[in-house]
Formats: C-alpha cells, structure tokens, sequence
C-alpha cells in the first residue's frame, strides 16, 4: 500500500537516487499526447501517398506544415507540464541546473 501512495506523490521527471530521469505524466496527459502523436503520425503517412501519388508540391507542403503546427503543439503541451512539475520541484529541491537545462530546451523548440 506505501508504494502506491510513494508513486502518486511522484513528480512528473522524479527519479530515485542513481536512477535515469523519467517522466511521471498523469494518465490524461499521456493519452493526450499519445493520441496527439497518433494523428501526426497518421497526417505523415497520409504526406507519404501525397508523394507517392505526386500530388501538387503545394499541398503536400500544406500538409507539411500541418504537422509541424501539429508538433509544435504537442511540444507546448509537454513543455508546460514539464515546467509545472519537474522544474518547479527541481528548483525547490536547489537545483538551479534545471535552468541551463530548461532554456537548451526551448531554444531547441523555437528554432
């Protein structure tokens, strides 16, 4: 019974010590961005018959664009609660590290 109550009081990238850091995302944030991923990865494949059809360049690279908008958001969600919950607990717990590390990330997002 204490290891259930242990995992819900888990953060979202806790880790125990001498443990990789993993994410802890409730089960509506991990069907949500599973079944956001899902749709992007049918949108590519439907991108794969455009080519495959040749299709007009120009819509095929609506449809690009589509899916980029399509990552773009599943990144903003995981990156809002990522900040919510990993760095907020991070911060708390002294490791002011996870900022160096939270800017390489969304520089790498924005680029």
């Amino acid at each position: 019974m204490a290891n259930q109550t242990e995992e819900k009081d888990v953060g979202c990238c806790s880790q125990p010590e001498d443990a990789e850091r993993k994410s802890h995302h409730s089960h509506k944030v991990k069907s949500s961005l599973i079944s956001r991923l899902n749709r992007i990865e049918g949108q590519v494949r439907g991108i794969k018959g455009l080519i495959e059809k040749d299709t007009y360049c120009d819509d095929v690279l609506n449809q690009i664009a589509s899916v980029q908008a399509a990552l773009n958001g599943v990144g903003k969600l995981l990156l809002e609660h990522h900040m919510k919950s990993c760095i907020i607990e991070r911060i708390q717990e002294g490791d002011s590290e996870v900022l160096t590390e939270l800017m390489t990330t969304i520089n790498k997002l924005t680029k």
